[in-house]
């Protein structure tokens, strides 16, 4: 089993039919540490949805907001030093992704879903 990778969603979703949600299960069955964070409070299996960031490090964060969206994460996302930002397919922002690699942050234009599915997450 590979380390756990400590994982932020943003954009959370209490909704089954969403993507976040469904990462956010896959996470968990694969043994990651979930963080979740959304416009509103939730749960989803064992995670809690909180609306405010987390102080604690994250190893990757994954995007469920779209671009329009993401400015209001910029400066909190870069003060958490991820070693990834995920931007799973819609949430594409080539602004967010060049301030991120200026930061030594990699991104990453993928799917969650699918990377745990084939294992390289």
């Amino acid at each position: 089993m590979s380390t756990s990778k400590k994982t932020l969603i943003i954009g959370a979703s209490e909704n089954p039919e969403r993507y976040s949600n469904r990462a956010i299960h896959s996470l968990r069955s694969h043994n990651h540490e979930v963080v979740a964070l959304a416009k509103r409070e939730g749960q989803v299996a064992d995670v809690k949805i909180d609306t405010d960031f987390p102080e604690e490090p994250v190893h990757t964060v994954s995007m469920y907001v779209g671009p329009q969206r993401q400015a209001e994460y910029y400066s909190k996302v870069l003060e958490l030093k991820p070693q990834r930002v995920i931007f799973n397919p819609g949430t594409e922002n080539q602004e967010f992704e060049s301030l991120l690699e200026e930061n030594d942050i990699e991104a990453v234009e993928a799917c969650t879903l699918v990377m745990l599915s084939i294992g390289n997450y």
